[in-house]
């Protein structure tokens, strides 16, 4: 019975390799950039917190005096009449319903 002695080449090639790859040097990092200058900013600073008001409690008003108040001022229809001359000043009303056709104002797409 003979006994075979393991093949080193290949290990001894193996570690050769690794120590050939460990041994090379990494290039030299390339220089960084100049800082760049910051371009000019146009207007002035302004803070988001300037205008800030902390919360204060308002003064309270029992709901009895408060609904004979609304009564005085007209109701329910004296808040909508304020409601409709905002609308007419800023967007325009929407069409009355029953109008020729529902969907003019769309974009087609």
């Amino acid at each position: 019975m003979s006994q075979r002695i393991p093949a080193r080449g290949p290990a001894a090639l193996a570690a050769l390799l690794a120590l050939t790859v460990s041994a090379q040097t990494a290039p030299a990092p390339a220089p960084a950039p100049a800082p760049a200058t910051p371009a000019a900013v146009p207007g002035t600073y302004r803070s988001a917190l300037e205008d800030y008001q902390p919360y204060s409690e308002s003064k309270s008003v029992p709901w009895k005096e408060a609904n004979d108040n609304v009564g005085r001022i007209g109701g329910w229809r004296a808040y909508a009449k304020e409601a409709a001359e905002g609308q007419a000043a800023g967007a325009p009303a929407p069409a009355a319903s029953g109008a020729a056709d529902p969907h003019a104002g769309h974009g087609k797409h």
